[in-house]
């Protein structure tokens, strides 16, 4: 497999005020083994004040909030989805960020860049953020 380098990206100014502007974030793929990724970011998140929305495809509870299964199944404004999900599985996770109509920032984590999703997506007047942890960015950011 052959890795993408963003074409489609964001700068830290703009981050900065992605992180200001949202107050509810959805984490596509969190998980609820405390040993993950996913799940540090996401408590990250709560813990510094968001709204943190996990979504995980067998619903449960994780960090203490109520799972969805899925992007349309969360029936409340979203502000900002961060997606811990492979690079093949973000064109439908692009696509249900469009459909919601409410996503400002489409923000995928370290590692994961499809930049036809990106693209697709930014057309759709949502920011984008790819290749970057919504944790470390907002550390550096905020301290």
């Amino acid at each position: 497999m052959e890795c993408e380098i963003p074409s489609v990206n964001s700068n830290i100014d703009e981050q900065k005020k992605y992180f200001e502007k949202c107050k509810t974030i959805a984490v596509v793929g969190c998980s609820p083994d405390d040993t993950k990724a996913s799940n540090h970011v996401a408590e990250y998140l709560r813990d510094v004040g968001y709204k943190m929305i996990p979504i995980y495809p067998k619903g449960e509870t994780i960090l203490g909030q109520k799972a969805y299964r899925s992007l349309s199944h969360i029936d409340e404004p979203v502000d900002m989805v961060v997606v811990f999900r492979k690079p093949a599985a973000l064109t439908a996770i692009a696509d249900a960020v469009i459909a919601r109509g409410d996503v400002k920032v489409y923000w995928t984590q370290l590692g994961l860049v499809n930049n036809a999703a990106a693209q697709k997506v930014k057309e759709a007047g949502i920011d984008v953020v790819q290749n970057y942890c919504a944790m470390v960015e907002h550390k550096a950011i905020f301290g």
